[in-house]
C-alpha cells in the first residue's frame, strides 16, 4: 500500500460478524489495489472486532477503528469518511457483495470523464445465501449535463443505489454530511448530483444483500429507524408529519447549497413542488430489495464467478 492510496473504502459496521468476512474477502480480492479499507466498528458487541483484527493483521491496507460506544449508523457513516485519505471515496456495507472488477471500472470511469463525480455500476440484490433475488435496470438520468434533470430523476424514479459508487472526495466534502431522518440517504445523494454527473457502468458488477437483519428489516417502522441512524433521537416524537416536512426540507436545503444557476434553481424548486403533489404514485421512492423476487435464471452471470473468494485477500 502506497503512504497515500488513491482510492479509500469505508466500512461503517455494527454487530455485522454473519456476513462480514465474505464482505471483506469480496473487497480485498479487486483487480484494483491501490485503496485503504478503513473500517469503523460502531462499539460492536459480537464477534466483529475479532474478525476485523484478523484481517487487519493479514493485509496491510485495512485500518480498524472501534467507536467506544454506539453512536449510530448516520455518524459512523460520516466519521468513516473523515478518517479516509484518498482522492476517491466509496462506502462499502458489511453484507454487500463485489465482483473483482468493480473498483478498477468505477475508477477507469472517473479517469476518463473529468466531470462525472461519482461513479457506480449494475445491480442486483441477493438473498442471504448469495442468490439473486432481484437485478435491477437502472433508469435514473444521473449522466445527464443538466443539474434540474439529474435531480428530477432521483425526486421521481425509484432509487438506486449511487450511495455506495466511487466518488471523488473532494466533491462529498461540498456537501452537507449526511443526516438521521427517514430515507435520508435519498436527499443527501440527489444534493451530491446537484454537484456534477454520475456514471453508471453498464456491467454486473454490485450485489446489494437483503436479509432479515438488515438495518431497514430489523427496525421496520420509521422511528425505529431514525433511532438506528442515530440514538439521540430517541427521545424524539417521529410522527409521519415531522418526518415528511425533515424529508421536504432536506431536498430544499439542498437545492439552497448547490452551486446552480438562479434560473436551474428555479427547476429544482419546480420539480420538488412537483414531486411532492405526486407522492401517491406507486412505487415512488421505491428501493429495489423492495420489488417482488424474480426467477435468478433470468440473469445469465454467476454472482460466485464474479466476486473474489477467499483466495483473493493477501497478507
Amino acid at each position: 500500500m502506497t503512504d497515500r492510496p488513491r482510492l479509500s473504502i469505508g466500512l461503517p459496521v455494527y454487530n455485522g460478524e454473519e456476513y462480514l468476512a465474505e464482505s471483506l474477502d469480496a473487497l480485498l480480492g479487486q483487480t484494483y489495489e491501490d485503496f485503504e479499507l478503513v473500517i469503523s466498528d460502531n462499539a460492536s458487541t459480537d464477534g466483529t472486532e475479532s474478525i476485523c483484527r484478523k484481517y487487519a493483521a493479514q493485509d496491510s491496507r485495512i485500518r480498524y477503528l472501534r467507536l467506544p460506544r454506539n453512536v449510530g449508523a448516520t455518524p459512523n457513516h460520516n466519521y468513516v469518511f473523515t478518517q479516509c485519505r484518498g482522492e476517491l471515496f466509496k462506502w462499502a456495507s458489511h453484507d454487500d457483495l463485489y465482483a473483482r472488477d468493480l473498483l478498477r471500472r468505477c475508477v477507469e470511469a472517473l479517469d476518463e470523464r473529468p466531470d462525472v463525480i461519482l461513479a457506480h455500476a449494475d445491480q442486483a440484490v441477493i438473498d442471504g445465501d448469495g442468490r439473486v433475488k432481484v437485478p435491477y435496470e437502472y433508469t435514473l438520468a444521473t449522466d445527464s449535463p443538466h443539474a434540474p434533470e439529474r435531480f428530477r430523476s432521483m425526486l421521481f424514479e425509484p432509487g438506486g443505489d449511487d450511495f455506495y459508487g466511487v466518488i471523488r472526495a473532494d466533491a462529498l466534502r461540498r456537501v452537507k454530511p449526511m443526516d438521521s431522518y427517514h430515507h435520508a440517504d435519498r436527499t443527501f445523494v440527489a444534493e451530491i448530483a446537484l454537484h456534477g454527473r454520475f456514471h453508471q457502468v453498464p456491467e454486473l458488477l454490485y450485489f446489494r444483500r437483503d436479509h432479515p437483519t438488515r438495518a431497514e428489516r430489523a427496525n421496520p417502522s420509521k422511528r425505529a429507524r431514525c433511532v438506528n441512524l442515530d440514538p439521540r433521537r430517541a427521545g424524539l416524537l417521529h410522527p409521519t408529519p415531522r418526518l415528511l416536512a425533515e424529508y421536504v426540507w432536506g431536498f430544499a436545503s439542498a437545492i439552497r447549497r448547490a452551486p446552480l444557476s438562479a434560473a436551474d434553481r428555479r427547476a429544482c424548486y419546480r420539480h420538488l413542488a412537483a414531486w411532492m403533489t405526486s407522492r401517491v404514485r406507486p412505487g415512488a421512492g421505491e428501493r429495489v430489495e423492495d420489488r417482488a423476487p424474480v426467477d435468478p435464471a433470468a440473469l445469465t452471470v454467476s454472482v460466485d464467478a464474479l466476486v473474489a473468494g477467499r483466495e483473493g485477500r493477501r497478507a
